[in-house]
C-alpha cells in the first residue's frame, strides 16, 4: 500500500506544478494585469479631475488625424496591433514563433460624455501598455492556402507563404484595433492643457490630456470588462 502511494507522489507533484504554472500564466497575463490596475483607480467625474491625478476614463475613440487602415480588415482605426506567427516543429514538440509584432497608432481623442480627452501614445520611449481584443484572424497551412489578402500582407512583411519544397507554411495572423467610434478605456496621469489660440469647432480653452509619468504608463484597452469597471 505504501509503495502504491509512493508511486503516485511524482505524478501528484507534476500535476501541482503544471497547475501552478497555468494559474501563474493566467494571473500575470497582460489582460489580467491591466484589469487589476484599472480596478484600483477610483472613478472621478471630469470636473473633479486635477492635474497629476491618476485617472481612468471610458468613451468613444475619435481620430485627431487621418485614420489608419487596419492591415487586413482595412477598417478605419486610431491604433492597431498585429501578430504573424509560424508553427515550428522539433521532434515531438512544436511551438509558434513570432515573425512580426507590429503596433501603429496616431494621437487620438476619447469622447467621454461629450468632453474630449487627448491621448498621445509614443513608440520611443514606449509610454503605454495595451491589450486589444483580437477581432480579425486568419491562417494558412498544408491544405489551407492563404487568402489573396493574407498573401499580400505577408509580402508586405517579406514573408514567404511556402517553404523550399513549395508547401504552405503553417502561419497564423491576429489583428486587434481601436476602431474609430469604438468604446475604449484609457488611464494615465491627468494634465490640463491650455490653448494659446482657439481651435475651430472646439469651444473650450483647455483640454484634459492623459499622459505617462515615471513608472506610470498609459493603459489603453478595448476590453468590455474594463468598461464595466469604469461604470
Amino acid at each position: 500500500m505504501i509503495a502504491l502511494v509512493t508511486s503516485f507522489v511524482p505524478a501528484i507533484i507534476a500535476l501541482v506544478i503544471i497547475a501552478g504554472i497555468g494559474l501563474g500564466s493566467y494571473y500575470f497575463s497582460s489582460k489580467k494585469v491591466i484589469l487589476r490596475a484599472l480596478a484600483k483607480i477610483p472613478h472621478k467625474t471630469l470636473g473633479s479631475i486635477r492635474t497629476n491625478d491618476l485617472v481612468k476614463i471610458s468613451g468613444k475613440a475619435l481620430h485627431a488625424k487621418e485614420p489608419l487602415k487596419a492591415p487586413l480588415s482595412k477598417r478605419d482605426c486610431v491604433f492597431y496591433s498585429i501578430t504573424i506567427e509560424q508553427k515550428k516543429n522539433s521532434g515531438k514538440h512544436s511551438h509558434w514563433k513570432t515573425l512580426v509584432k507590429d503596433e501603429q497608432f496616431h494621437d487620438f481623442f476619447v469622447d467621454h460624455r461629450g468632453e474630449m480627452v487627448m491621448i498621445k501614445p509614443s513608440h520611443s520611449p514606449k509610454n503605454y501598455i495595451t491589450y486589444l481584443v483580437s477581432d480579425k484572424n486568419t491562417s494558412s497551412g498544408t491544405f489551407n492556402d492563404p487568402s489573396l489578402e493574407f498573401e499580400a500582407l505577408l509580402r508586405r512583411y517579406n514573408i514567404e507563404s511556402t517553404n523550399f519544397f513549395g508547401f504552405n507554411k503553417q502561419l497564423r495572423y491576429s489583428e486587434g484595433i481601436i476602431e474609430v467610434g469604438e468604446h475604449i478605456t484609457v488611464s494615465g496621469i491627468a494634465k490640463w492643457k491650455s490653448f494659446n489660440e482657439p481651435i475651430e469647432g472646439f469651444p473650450y480653452s483647455k483640454i484634459l490630456s492623459l499622459e505617462s509619468e515615471g513608472k506610470q504608463k498609459l493603459i489603453i484597452t478595448d476590453l468590455p470588462e474594463a468598461m464595466e469597471i469604469q461604470s
